[in-house]
């Protein structure tokens, strides 16, 4: 992140890459007014609350669980109550999509979507749907939301940069050393790119994804 990041008293980086990608938390309280935000920002909050009012007059309030995107160059005012805190996946490139804000609802309508490459599959090929509601063709980045039937992955590589935040069910993580790691409903993971990762979730399972390309 820059120097010129609003939030970086509060800010944790757990993962910064080479294309323009940064992932964490931060922990805000109190009022920012910003003429043009200084990046492209997926925010899951995850305590407190948060309130976000636009340079038109348009607000949206953000809860427990909810999540939105707010792009680089937005003009608005944010107030977070005590405690407030998300989780963080930021595009800090110079470029990004138009200005605004793009709410990432639990509820959006959800269609048909390609399940994982029977190849790749231990067992019966899953149900999978999906919403893509912001797409950053610059920063190549996408969010929306994702479910799918219950379904298990064989260990590959990560083909993209991935932060997941579990919104139904959950789902076991596996690495190359073999340590199963199991994300539930209200809980966040980020997968690194070339990361080997086996998936097997055993219930139905409901996420919000924020997806960066990586490569040519």
């Amino acid at each position: 992140m820059s120097k010129d990041d609003p939030f970086g008293a509060g800010r944790e980086t757990v993962w910064s890459g080479p294309q323009d990608l940064a992932v964490g938390r931060v922990t805000f309280s109190g009022i920012l007014d910003s003429a043009a935000f200084r990046h492209t920002e997926v925010i899951v909050v995850r305590s407190g609350r948060l309130d976000l009012t636009l340079a038109d007059g348009g607000r949206h309030t953000l809860q427990v669980g909810e999540s939105i995107v707010i792009a680089r160059g937005t003009a608005l005012r944010i107030e977070a109550t005590p405690g407030t805190s998300w989780v963080s996946c930021a595009g800090t490139g110079a470029a990004s999509a138009a200005p605004g804000v793009t709410e990432l609802p639990a509820d959006a309508p959800l269609a048909p979507s390609s399940p994982p490459p029977a190849n790749l599959l231990e067992g019966p090929v899953p149900q999978c749907r999906s919403f893509n509601a912001f797409t950053d063709e610059t920063a190549r980045l996408r969010a929306g939301i994702w479910d799918s039937t219950p379904y298990r992955r064989v260990l590959r590589p990560q083909p993209v940069n991935e932060l997941m935040h579990i919104l139904v069910g959950s789902v076991t993580l596996t690495g190359e050393d073999g340590r199963p790691v199991r994300i539930a409903a209200g809980e966040s993971v980020f997968v690194a790119q070339g990361t080997p990762c086996a998936w097997d979730s055993e219930e139905h399972i409901a996420k919000v994804y924020v997806v960066q390309e990586v490569g040519a």
